[in-house]
């Protein structure tokens, strides 16, 4: 397993992120996702975040993404919907007609953390540690 570091600590941190189209409208292509992804990508840059994977349904989008443990993810989740959200209304004109306000993007969000080991492999390894 190879760790991402930066001056003073190793980490690997990887986040699950669903995010999903206002009202549910089904209108996430594979253009929209592609345009959606690269943006994603490009402000990324800003927050220490990489892109691992990324697909999409007609109605939301799976992103699984690095981060650095002191990116405010909360900060770059709403930078990038807000961004992507004008963008997107403004390349794709058929988006504003099945959303007619100024949000391509739910308000809500669902953001997991990910690993390698489930949780309970986790949770054994930390009882058995210290003194036997």
């Amino acid at each position: 397993m190879k760790l991402d570091s930066n001056n003073h600590s190793v980490f690997l941190m990887h986040y699950h992120l669903v995010l999903v189209v206002k009202y549910r409208r089904n209108v996430i292509d594979d253009t929209i996702s592609d345009y959606a992804k690269d943006k994603f990508v490009s402000l990324s840059k800003n927050y220490n975040i990489e892109l691992v994977e990324w697909n999409h349904d007609i109605d939301h989008v799976h992103i699984l993404f690095k981060a650095h443990p002191n990116t405010e993810l909360s900060k770059f989740i709403n930078a990038y919907k807000s961004a992507s959200s004008r963008l997107i209304k403004k390349e794709f004109p058929l988006v504003q007609k099945k959303l007619w306000k100024e949000m391509f993007w739910s308000r809500s969000f669902c953001l997991l953390t990910t690993g390698g080991s489930p949780i309970e492999v986790v949770k054994k390894y930390i009882e058995n540690q210290g003194m036997k």
